[in-house]
């Protein structure tokens, strides 16, 4: 099973690094800049784990967690200058982007909303056709990947509860984030191997999965992605 995280945001990369595959890096939309761009590409090569743009609202004192009024048009050039910044470091290190995957607020908009899936999939499309695009696996951002001729990657995440239409539960909402690394990992087994797993409400859930994120920030991640590791270990 592909994993992957969002780096570049001021937490522990280098502790989740040793148990990733594919990396997502702030470009200095919610957070990131330069510095702190080159530093999670020079950590990503050394561990040999691909990387991506992650970009989102130019939303720095929300963190990119809040949708904005915008056009699609504003949207995509968003997408197109964040994925231009992070792509002038890479290049600048001998390194190519694999993928992108929006952040927040963003990726959330364009799993429900078509004209904003659109927006951000045609804008990857036009920057590099190749590139890969993560979205919340079943979502509207999928869909229009797929129309847009780009590989996609059907999203799940350990480390989040979920709605029983397949939606992420709020941040805010109580129970909405999973911190015990061993209910995590039982998570994760279990989208890994299309199992369904419990909704917030009770229900079972069944979801396509190609690759499982992990979040920095979420407390206890290290421990968190530990326990991930073992348990897919297992086979």
């Amino acid at each position: 099973m592909d994993i992957n995280a969002d780096i570049g945001e001021g937490y522990d990369d280098a502790g989740l690094m040793p148990y990733l595959t594919r990396a997502s890096i702030a470009c200095g939309g919610h957070t990131g800049g330069a510095r702190s761009m080159d530093a999670a590409l020079t950590l990503a090569a050394e561990y040999g784990v691909a990387v991506g743009a992650h970009p989102s609202y130019p939303d720095r004192e929300g963190f990119g967690r809040h949708e904005w009024a915008a056009t699609p048009e504003q949207i995509a050039q968003w997408v197109t200058q964040q994925i231009d910044a992070l792509a002038e470091i890479a290049a600048s290190k001998g390194m190519r982007l694999a993928h992108v995957k929006p952040h927040g607020a963003l990726y959330n908009a364009a799993a429900q909303h078509e004209a904003i899936a659109i927006a951000i999939a045609q804008a990857v499309a036009a920057w590099d056709a190749s590139l890969i695009l993560l979205g919340l696996s079943g979502s509207r951002l999928i869909e229009a990947g797929r129309m847009a001729g780009l590989t996609v990657m059907q999203e799940v995440f350990a480390d989040r509860r979920y709605q029983p239409d397949g939606q992420l539960v709020s941040r805010e909402t109580p129970g909405g984030l999973i911190t015990d690394p061993e209910t995590a990992a039982e998570q994760a087994y279990a989208l890994a191997h299309g199992q369904p797993i419990v909704a917030l409400d009770g229900s079972p859930l069944r979801l396509a999965a190609d690759t499982l994120c992990l979040h920095s920030d979420t407390l206890g991640a290290i421990g968190i992605a530990r326990a991930v590791a073992q348990a897919l270990n297992r086979g």
